[in-house]
């Protein structure tokens, strides 16, 4: 599941932000680090994580390529702190109901209904029925 951080830059003093954010969660530092080809998380990198091998390449990992196009053109926020607390939502919600890849009609109504479950039993125990 992909992190989100919503920072008005992408300079190194936000992106050493995001690392300790991710490090923090994770618990560990990872083997490979993969971005995209902006210059701040080669500079953030080698002052939180110097033994962590970094890849920058066109293409390996799309979600870092995509990171600064917006999310959805309808989303429009007045504050950054709003588009935190709806993005960091948004994105566990969708991976809940996101398709896989190479399935047919069956196994996607399957997992279709397994998704609508899954959302009725958390919506359901938090709204206390």
């Amino acid at each position: 599941m992909p992190d989100i951080l919503v920072q008005s830059r992408r300079n190194a003093k936000a992106t050493k932000r995001l690392l300790r954010k991710l490090l923090k969660k994770q618990g560990s530092a990872p083997r490979v680090m993969i971005t995209d080809k902006l210059a701040s998380y080669g500079a953030a990198k080698r002052e939180i994580m110097p033994g962590v091998e970094h890849r920058q390449h066109r293409g390996l990992n799309n979600r870092a390529e995509n990171s600064p196009k917006p999310t959805r053109r309808r989303e429009r926020f007045k504050s950054a702190g709003q588009a935190q607390r709806f993005l960091s939502v948004h994105d566990q919600v969708a991976n809940l109901f996101r398709r896989p890849a190479n399935t047919d009609a069956a196994d996607h109504r399957r997992s279709r209904a397994q998704a609508f479950q899954d959302w009725t039993e958390v919506t359901g125990a938090a709204a206390g029925f």
